[in-house]
């Protein structure tokens, strides 16, 4: 009787490959609500799908997502997480990113205020009344051809400012399906958790046994992000936030299935508090 002959040996020179990035961009404006340019960041970035946190859309004119895709070739999936406002630059700014631990509304750079209200003593300052309106969400940008994409809602948690939700668009890699999500998750002291386990459970049924990509800000480490996240590996593990001095990791790329991972790295500060994230992906047999 005759052995089942062995699958043949793909050379890593053969495999599809990939460039995947993430990129919490506040908004395009630092602390002080100095904008920075978020469509030369993301040039530099250059990667073939890159997810996008803290975008902003104003009221009337071209939302950032939309500036990038149209100067860099991405198609784009936007979800809107909060409306609110965004203040410009604060008149006593200095060379910081932001005035340290100071979170009074008369220096705030970002309010969002549509799922939850903000206190009187913010809305009376001249500064909320002169800030820009408009919206607040997550982005995924893709040069890859795109079969599908659906929006995972994970709804509000009383304390957060902003719903929660997943962006799940399925890429073309040299003809291979690649899942990519893209989040933004709650902070833990809002109740993430819950958050995390039903995002886990609802990518289990969504995602299979296929190669997946799960990349964003989950303001949270990697030990307890792995630990919500079973069958996902961390692809990087490098600090990440404050971009100035990265102290933690709280921007993250996972993956599961017949994916490896190429090379990793922290891209350096681009103007928000957050440093780009960037992987070479492969795609296994």
């Amino acid at each position: 009787m005759h052995g089942a002959m062995a699958p043949p040996v793909i050379p890593d020179s053969a495999k599809p490959t990939l460039v995947v990035a993430n990129f919490n961009v506040h908004a395009g404006i630092d602390g002080w609500g100095r904008p920075f340019d978020v469509v030369a960041a993301c040039r530099a970035i250059d990667a073939d799908v890159l997810v996008l946190e803290e975008t902003w859309t104003p009221h009337e004119g071209v939302g950032l997502a939309q500036q990038v895709a149209h100067a860099a070739g991405y198609r784009v999936v936007e979800r809107v997480l909060a409306a609110g406002r965004r203040a410009g630059p604060h008149p006593n700014a200095d060379h910081r990113w932001m005035r340290p631990l100071d979170w009074r509304g008369s220096s705030h750079a970002i309010y969002l205020d549509s799922e939850r209200p903000l206190g009187r003593r913010v809305v009376r300052t001249e500064r909320f009344q002169a800030a820009e309106q408009g919206q607040w969400g997550i982005a995924v940008l893709s040069r890859l051809p795109v079969a599908r994409e659906e929006v995972v809602e994970l709804g509000r948690l009383p304390r957060d400012r902003s719903q929660r939700a997943a962006l799940l668009v399925e890429v073309d890699v040299a003809g291979r399906p690649l899942t990519v999500v893209g989040t933004h998750m709650s902070h833990l002291s809002y109740g993430s958790p819950v958050q995390f386990l039903q995002l886990n459970r609802l990518l289990d049924g969504r995602v299979g046994d296929g190669p997946a990509v799960l990349a964003g800000d989950m303001n949270l480490w990697g030990p307890p992000v792995t630990a919500f996240f079973r069958r996902w590996r961390r692809a990087l593990r490098q600090r990440t936030w404050p971009a100035w001095r990265p102290h933690s990791q709280v921007d993250h790329i996972l993956v599961r299935g017949p994916v490896d991972v190429r090379s990793a790295e922290v891209l350096p500060m681009s103007g928000s508090d957050h440093r780009p994230v960037r992987v070479r992906l492969s795609l296994d047999a």
